[in-house]
């Protein structure tokens, strides 16, 4: 038991050091749903609820933290399905903004012991375009993307060895309409990116991980995690012109790790920690972190 604390500590100890340059996957949800998440190898049963909570920083001196609760539920031995709702707040130069996120839903059907599809979308709980003193803030503090997005997912597994290709697509925009060169935009707001008429490109991600069972109750999961945007975002300027922004398509690559820990047969916990390889030039869309950490509670039925 003592042998198996002093390894508990020594990788929470490893972990939140890395929390001083770690950043989350920096996507439009789709990296953290459930079945595109890495596989828990400690036993698991049909239904679970989960609540989660992290903090970060992100771009321009603004701090976020948020929740969100999820429920699965399996409804046979191929089928399952997801709900998630997320919540998100952000505080920064004068500014403080909190609201509901998006509502994920998802449906998973395992073809095989090694593959499964996931089909799912992600609903926005507000348009993206909070204003303050009558002027719409950038994407940083809006608590959604605003868009509504399809979501298709296509894991495998092979022995411990998982991959997961998945592909995110806003099928509408958002509302948001921030001029950082509007007169009547505060000074202060003016080093944010510009996102009046904002048009969002889709996501591919391709993540690769590999859990590791400590002890019969802890596991240890390194995952890699790549993600491309498909194309330069847009915004229309003060003159009506719709212009690129040059720098915010590309790559993404991140390493994840996560520890779970199952405090007994229906109870467990999860810490998820990010980390940056490589980032896009430009993200306007306001999801950059430069450290993100996640708790998550699992409760099981």
């Amino acid at each position: 038991m003592k042998k198996n604390q002093g390894k508990i500590i020594v990788i929470l100890f490893l972990i939140f050091q890395l929390k001083s340059y770690s950043q989350g996957c920096s996507d439009a949800g789709f990296c953290t749903i459930n079945s595109l998440k890495p596989n828990s190898e400690i036993a698991a049963k049909k239904n679970h609820l989960k609540l989660g909570m992290f903090t970060g920083s992100a771009d321009n001196s603004v701090s976020v933290w948020g929740n969100y609760i999820e429920y699965h539920t399996q409804l046979s031995d191929q089928f399952s399905f997801d709900t998630k709702l997320t919540s998100l707040a952000q505080d920064g130069n004068g500014y403080t903004s909190f609201g509901l996120g998006d509502l994920f839903l998802s449906s998973n059907y395992k073809l095989n012991p090694n593959w499964t599809v996931t089909v799912g979308t992600k609903i926005p709980m507000t348009n993206g375009n909070k204003k303050e003193n009558g002027v719409s803030l950038p994407m940083d503090y809006q608590s959604s993307l605003g868009t509504l997005d399809a979501i298709v997912g296509l894991g495998y597994q092979i022995n411990k060895l998982q991959f997961v290709l998945a592909w995110q697509q806003p099928l509408t925009q958002n509302k948001n309409q921030f001029l950082a060169e509007n007169s009547n935009t505060p000074t202060i707001l003016k080093q944010f990116q510009s996102t009046n008429g904002f048009k969002r490109s889709g996501d591919v991600l391709f993540r690769v991980a590999y859990p590791l069972a400590l002890t019969n109750d802890l596991q240890f999961t390194t995952s890699l995690l790549p993600i491309y945007h498909l194309d330069n975002d847009r915004y229309i300027d003060l003159s009506g012109k719709e212009k690129s922004i040059e720098g915010s398509k590309g790559l993404t690559l991140n390493g994840n790790v996560f520890l779970d820990y199952a405090l007994n047969t229906t109870n467990s916990l999860q810490l998820n920690i990010g980390m940056p390889l490589v980032v896009r030039d430009e993200r306007p869309d306001g999801l950059t972190r430069g450290f993100i950490a996640t708790l998550e509670y699992k409760f099981q039925f």
